[in-house]
């Protein structure tokens, strides 16, 4: 990965935040596990979005939208387990 990863790690983060809100009115939640060097960020649902039959949804149409306007480079979102 040519970028520096904190800096990666850092918009990443900062795109999390701007949905966290919304997570959070619902009882959920969401961390950063990991970037992997192909540019997929992992990340791990929380509360009720752990196991929500929506989560999926939430998860492709809305953090990865989120994410991937905010970082580009960002191919995909995908969810791991807790």
């Amino acid at each position: 990965m040519g970028e520096d990863k904190l800096q990666l790690t850092q918009q990443v983060e900062a795109a999390l935040e701007e949905i966290r809100p919304y997570l959070k009115g619902d009882g959920g939640d969401i961390s950063l596990v990991e970037i992997t060097d192909d540019y997929v960020v992992k990340v791990r649902l929380e509360g009720s979005c752990d196991g929500c039959p929506l989560s999926m949804q939430t998860l492709k149409g809305g953090v990865e939208m989120v994410v991937k306007k905010s970082v580009p480079q960002i191919v995909e979102v995908i969810a791991v387990d807790n």
